[in-house]
């Protein structure tokens, strides 16, 4: 009996010694739990190349290919991407570049660019075990073009896009104009980064954003709407749709530029409107890298609508570029007192995020992250408010000087798809 009471008290004595570590061990996973993304690599050569992503559960994951360029694209649920700004920018093997991020609510996109054809070979999520996490792994073999082109995924339906920001319903008797602030990039598509510095694009200019839309709600004089309010992907497409649908008065679409480092000495702000022709090699370059937003973000392309035609449309879209070009000398004019300007800092070329044929629309494009001036500036929060209160400043002015005037509602032809284009007003002679 002494001897079972004794062996109970060594036990017990154990117990109470382990309960501490016990109660401060982190408990399991739950389901209901955020899946986050602590670690990436690559490794391989150019005929095998493998992609693993250290989760801290697993998820179920679709893989499919487009062409021209070459791509993979991985889609998983909403994952927290815990990884460093300079993730994806360096290749290896197949794969010369990758990026990650939100692409539509509850969906998150792993799209790798690669510098030859491939056959996902392998695509699974390993289950985590004993110290390891889990693993999301891609293995990605070369092949030729025409094996390649047999695999590539049908395009994309309208119903996987990505969702937009729905307007406000109860403010439809509200006959203030409306601006539409569109903060560039987002989720999957990083837009510049300074890897140095941890800075994104797509963060930065969604600060800068939110805080032009506190300044122009509290004047009470517009309905101040944005294309996205969180660090999720948004189309080309549909941030023209968003302004158009809503009947925006204003478009303003915020960027930060980057060139290369041999280039750190450019800086200072330019104002971008739409044309036909860029007005420089500069502009023709961003315009180039930024109408490739839809491509970076894994979309397949093919099927985009065609432009709309007819001489009425024409009218309309040449009154709303002298409308845009208006506004952008007003934003030169207000912004140059408070910020760095570019040496031309007004100019112009073919974005697909302006082509709003009746919405007066810009792109400001705050700084360089290439430059270490830029950067500085537009990282600080007293910069940010002095460039938002500049920007308030420019678009009070415009709005003030179109004083009311005649103007006749002109309809485009009832032939027209509703649903790329609408009435639009012009100014009777």
């Amino acid at each position: 009996m002494a001897v079972r009471t004794g062996m109970r008290k060594i036990w017990l004595a154990a117990a109470l010694a382990l309960l501490p570590a016990w109660l401060s061990a982190s408990p399991p996973a739950r389901a209901s739990e955020p899946v986050v993304a602590t670690d990436a690599r690559l490794a391989g050569d150019g005929e095998r190349t493998r992609l693993v992503i250290d989760l801290s559960r697993s998820v179920p994951l679709g893989a499919f290919t487009l062409a021209d360029p070459y791509r993979v694209v991985v889609d998983i649920p909403d994952v927290i991407f815990a990884l460093p700004a300079s993730a994806g920018q360096e290749g290896r093997g197949l794969v010369s570049a990758y990026r990650f991020g939100l692409f539509a609510p509850g969906k998150a996109r792993i799209v790798m660019d690669l510098t030859d054809p491939v056959t996902v070979d392998k695509a699974f999520v390993l289950e985590p075990m004993d110290d390891q996490p889990a693993r999301l792994v891609i293995d990605l073999v070369r092949t030729d073009r025409s094996t390649f082109l047999k695999a590539v995924a049908a395009p994309l339906r309208a119903t996987e896009q990505p969702e937009m920001p729905k307007a406000d319903v109860a403010a439809a008797g509200d006959v203030r104009p409306v601006i539409v602030l569109d903060p560039g990039h987002g989720g999957v598509d990083s837009g510049a980064v300074n890897a140095k510095f941890g800075v994104t694009e797509k963060q930065l200019v969604l600060t800068i954003a939110r805080k032009l839309q506190h300044q122009l709600e509290e004047t009470g004089r517009y309905r101040v709407l944005m294309t996205r309010t969180k660090d999720t992907y948004i189309s080309l497409g549909q941030r023209v749709r968003f302004a158009r649908e809503n009947e925006a008065k204003l478009f303003i679409s915020l960027h930060a530029d980057s060139l290369g480092s041999h280039d750190g000495d450019v800086r200072g702000a330019t104002i971008y409107t739409i044309s036909d022709r860029a007005s420089d090699a500069e502009a023709q370059r961003l315009a180039d890298s930024e109408n490739k937003a839809d491509m970076i973000a894994g979309l397949d392309l093919s099927e985009e609508p065609a432009d709309v035609a007819g001489i009425l449309f024409d009218l309309a879209q040449r009154e709303t570029r002298n409308f845009s070009a208006l506004f952008a000398r007003s934003l030169a004019g207000s912004v140059s007192g408070v910020a760095r300007m570019h040496k031309s800092p007004l100019k112009s070329a073919g974005f697909k995020v302006l082509k709003a044929p009746d919405v007066p629309s810009v792109l400001f494009e705050l700084g360089y992250l290439s430059s270490a001036k830029d950067l500085e500036l537009m990282t600080s929060s007293q910069w940010q408010d002095s460039v938002t209160d500049a920007m308030a400043v420019a678009i009070e002015a415009y709005f003030a000087a179109q004083r009311p005037r005649d103007r006749a509602t002109v309809a485009l032809p009832a032939s027209v798809d509703r649903a790329s284009a609408k009435p639009v007003a012009v100014t009777a002679p």
